[in-house]
């Protein structure tokens, strides 16, 4: 509507719906429609314009850095709205469609005070999975009906709330049929004739290999990512009030630091699961490691075997099919498959890899829609910068269960929260299960830098810690691997894990309301057999109320995603269970012992070298232990901005700049004074590179910049 003016009637404006066109409202809404060539629908997609960047830092080898940000599509699988009787699961879905729902809470406050029905427009999609899913907050009586209905009958009643029009009134039984085959009644729900399709998504594999998969609700739609890292990252801390982002609290810029990204494509060698990859590895410029060199010959062997050969992509399939047809003689004569690693005496290799081009730049439109979204959502004009800062930090683990030499490590559930004493003890010794990039267990040093930090590790974990505390972030880690030792998940939790928090309003997200909620259980240490398992080093991990409410905004079951023995997996075996607690405080106490042997423990700043002592010998030099509040205190931001040793840290910068400018001003004032370099100055513009420095210089000395560095990293006081 266009707004009366000087006494005019309003106006109504319109403009044609297009596809491939993305529509953006004023506050960065985006609107798009879709074709489903399996469903053969349009479908309008929408897009909120915030955005939620999520870090994954201090990641192990196979931890799932690369996870973050693939393309969550490619692991869909298709299947089809089921029922096995029509007649009597459509009188079924009418009960439950009429059903008074208003008493289901246990609470006699709210008892009796909902009384939506389920094809409301008051009610969302996700409102009814809600409704129709057990919880605490439901009676008994009502849990026990709900765990009466059969899953495809509560599919149906999602399909039927997806699908319904307010215009069908309460005719919404003739738009749904199912065909007759064969002369009987067929089992596949059609939505005025067309075939209703369901996408599924693998999470982890049952005991015998086979896929866990899970209906994912008809209104998903996967989160629109900008990758903005992979393996390298260089970031800053930014002081309050600079960036978007909570009052009062720094925040975290991240770049990318890599043009070419170095990718293990671990699915890629089932045939058509990681589009991504074969497209990539389809066309030109490609640099590979670890793949098997496929002569013509075994290419069109490979294309003879239609049925399996039809299951890539058609980049894949195309690129072979070319190459094995080609004129005999022509080059190349060899060709590479995403889904035929280098076989090494016969066997395939599990490190292959390639470089991919990054997406961010290799998909120019999708990051400049993102960012016009982003500008439009904090109404920053165009011309202006906008640096989004980092909201979620979430390391991921490579679990694994023992294996001859290799110890168990597969204690962690899906997803864990830890408080940063917890999470430091955690980054500094940075363990590794057992993954295709390494040969075993163990440590890859503090935030998994060791192979690449030539400065003491303390250094960096001073300014990590500080990049915590000042920003008050949360610390997530993400599993990947092994849940417990006998649910493989591979990299699944890791594609999930940013479709959830994207998902989480930041208030959600608060861990302090998610413990107060029960969404996350604290872990405590206990004897078995009449040893102290430390389990509380593994802070708290997610439970089912969190499963059942944030999996619920992406599953039609989210009760369903993980089993008991998932979410708790000491049920799985006891004994490996604490066999792993075992080998990450065993691996503490190693990696910490370290510092004290080349003596960098006492660069750390107090709260971490009182870690350190904790790590290598149970408490502090001060008899603190880990649970004591004194120490708990010294990891608070108030504690940390009022502190004597994060004051000197602010000190030593300003004096740094101060210094690095006046030596600059040297080095430029003697090489304009020289008269061989005059040409050189006026091509330089030496003079205006002086006065730039001299107005850093100046800036450095005054109390106001002393003061703006507050909430910053500072730059570590104490030098080797």
């Amino acid at each position: 509507h266009h707004d009366a003016a000087d006494g005019e009637p309003a106006q109504e404006h319109s403009i044609a719906l297009r596809a491939g066109t993305d529509y953006i409202d004023p506050a960065g809404f985006r609107t798009r429609m879709r074709f489903d060539r399996t469903e053969r629908l349009w479908t309008l997609v929408a897009t909120e314009g915030r955005s939620t960047s999520l870090h994954k830092p201090c990641t192990v080898s196979g931890g799932g850095k690369s996870e973050i940000s693939k393309e969550i599509r490619d692991a869909f699988l298709a299947g089809n709205a089921y029922c096995p009787d029509f007649d009597a699961d459509m009188d079924a879905v009418d009960e439950i469609l009429h059903r008074d729902f208003s008493m289901r809470f246990k609470d006699p406050q709210l008892s009796g005070t909902d009384h939506r029905p389920i094809l409301s427009p008051e009610r969302s999609v996700g409102s009814v999975i809600k409704l129709l899913t057990a919880s605490s907050d439901f009676t008994d009586e009502y849990n026990s009906w709900i765990e009466s209905i059969p899953p495809f009958r509560k599919e149906l009643v999602f399909t039927v709330k997806r699908y319904y029009r307010p215009e069908w009134g309460s005719d919404w039984r003739s738009h749904f049929s199912v065909a007759p085959t064969n002369g009987r009644h067929g089992n596949m729900v059609r939505l005025d004739g067309q075939k209703i399709h369901v996408n599924m998504l693998r999470v982890g594999f049952d005991a015998d290999g086979a896929w866990r998969l899970f209906s994912l609700r008809h209104d998903y739609a996967p989160a629109v990512k900008v990758q903005t890292e992979d393996d390298m990252t260089a970031s800053v801390v930014t002081p309050p009030g600079l960036t978007t982002g909570p009052t009062g609290l720094s925040r975290k810029l991240v770049r990318n630091c890599e043009l070419l990204l170095f990718q293990r494509p671990d699915d890629a060698i089932v045939r058509g699961y990681d589009s991504q990859t074969e497209m990539d590895m389809s066309g030109d410029d490609l640099f590979i490691s670890n793949y098997q060199p496929l002569t013509r010959d075994e290419v069109r062997q490979m294309c003879d075997d239609v049925v399996h050969f039809s299951e890539f992509t058609d980049p894949m399939a195309t690129f072979l099919s070319d190459f094995a047809h080609a004129e005999p003689g022509s080059t190349p004569a060899f060709a590479v498959s995403s889904a035929n690693p280098r076989l090494i005496d016969g066997v395939p290799s599990r490190n292959p890899r390639y470089l991919q081009k990054r997406p961010d730049i290799a998909q120019p439109r999708q990051t400049q829609l993102a960012d016009l979204a982003s500008h439009l959502h904090h109404r920053v004009p165009m011309h202006e910068d906008l640096p989004l800062p980092v909201d979620v930090v979430a390391a991921g683990r490579r679990n694994n269960p023992p294996e001859g030499r290799i110890p168990a490590l597969c204690a962690y559930n899906p997803l864990h929260y830890m408080e940063l004493p917890e999470l430091f003890m955690e980054f500094i010794s940075s363990m590794t299960g057992k993954s295709p990039s390494t040969t075993g267990a163990g440590s890859e040093g503090a935030l998994t830098k060791a192979p690449f930090n030539a400065m003491p590790a303390v250094y960096d974990l001073n300014a990590s810690f500080l990049s915590f505390v000042l920003g008050g972030y949360d610390g997530w880690l993400s599993s990947a691997g092994f849940i417990g030792p006998n649910v493989r998940v591979a990299h699944d939790i890791s594609l999930l894990v940013p479709e959830v928090f994207a998902r989480m309003t930041p208030a959600e997200r608060d861990a302090g309301t998610l413990i107060a909620g029960g969404y996350l259980e604290k872990l405590e240490d206990y004897e078995l057999d009449g040893d102290l398992i430390p389990a509380s080093r593994l802070g708290y991990r997610m439970t089912d109320h969190f499963m059942k409410r944030y999996f619920g905004r992406i599953f039609m079951h989210p009760d369903t995603i993980f089993t008991d023995e998932m979410l708790r997996p000491e049920l799985q075996d006891e004994k490996i269970f604490a066999d792993s607690v075992r080998t990450i405080a065993t691996t503490h106490a190693r990696v910490a012992q370290a510092y004290f042997d080349d003596d960098t423990a006492r660069l750390a700043v107090p709260p971490l070298k009182a870690l350190l002592e904790i790590m290598a010998h149970g408490e502090s030099a001060e008899g603190l232990t880990l649970d004591d509040p004194r120490l708990r205190e010294r990891f608070t931001r108030e504690s940390v901005v009022s502190s004597e040793w994060y004051a000197a840290r602010l000190d030593a910068k300003q004096a740094e700049d101060i210094r690095r400018s006046r030596q600059g001003i040297e080095v430029l004032s003697e090489f304009m004074a020289d008269p061989r370099n005059a040409a050189a100055c006026k091509e330089i513009d030496a003079q205006g590179r002086m006065e730039q420095i001299r107005a850093i210089n100046a800036r450095a000395r005054r109390v106001e910049y002393r003061q703006m560095l507050e909430g910053t990293l500072g730059r570590q006081a104490i030098l080797r």
